[in-house]
């Protein structure tokens, strides 16, 4: 599998190049967001391994580059910012997995793996099943072209399963995707979470959507 690294600390990027090509992968790297769209423009790559915070452009400004193709490689934003609205703000500019600085290598390698798995398809800015719209950019969700009154979690958690069909989150998972860390926050909090979001999708019609898998976790098949 071919890979971009985009990293701005030389010392981490070396040692992740390393690291990964030995793991398998094909590595390129980059040190700026500009150098990572030139290396995107120029070659075809199956993942991108991509820091927010570089110079020239930052990691949002390559998602939102990203977001206007009909095809791209599947993309792991590897970062230090740890608060829920970095995640969710990477999440909807594009970004299909995020890992927080400090990090396993072997975590990272297996979200890698389990990346490449999924099947590629052409990406669009509105999630879309049956009657139900949800637009991450706009932060919006529709029924039958009537809103959904969502809280900013709901909508996160169901952004995460729809982007992500067919994908089981446990709550822990899900919890990390929503929830700051500073929030005190319990992955029994997510049980309070999935009900009220059940509880509002059961109201327009759509009480079966989201799933459980017992002692797994929640998904959208």
């Amino acid at each position: 599998m071919k890979l971009l690294l985009v990293e701005d600390s030389e010392r981490l990027r070396r040692s992740l190049c390393q690291g990964l090509i030995g793991a398998g992968f094909v590595v390129d790297d980059a040190g700026d967001g500009v150098t990572a769209l030139g290396f995107l423009d120029g070659f075809e790559y199956d993942l991108v391994v991509l820091d927010l915070m570089l110079p020239r452009l930052d990691g949002l400004g390559v998602l939102r580059a990203l977001a206007e193709r009909r095809q791209r490689p599947r993309v792991l934003v590897l970062s230090a910012r740890d608060q829920v609205a970095d995640r969710i703000q990477a999440l909807d500019a594009g970004a299909d997995d995020y890992l927080i600085k400090p990090f396993s290598f072997d975590e990272l390698v297996a979200r890698l793996h389990a990346l490449a798995r999924r099947p590629q398809q052409a990406q669009s800015p509105q999630l879309q099943l049956g009657t139900l719209v949800v637009d991450p950019r706009a932060h919006t969700a529709e029924v039958n072209g009537e809103p959904l009154p969502l809280t900013p979690r709901e909508l996160a958690t169901l952004t995460l399963l729809l982007r992500h069909r067919g994908r089981v989150f446990s709550r822990a998972d899900i919890l990390e995707r929503t929830a700051g860390s500073d929030t005190g926050a319990s992955d029994r909090s997510v049980e309070v979470l999935i009900f009220g979001l059940r509880r509002k999708l059961a109201g327009v019609g759509l009480d079966e959507l989201v799933q459980t898998r017992r002692g797994a976790g929640y998904l959208i098949p």
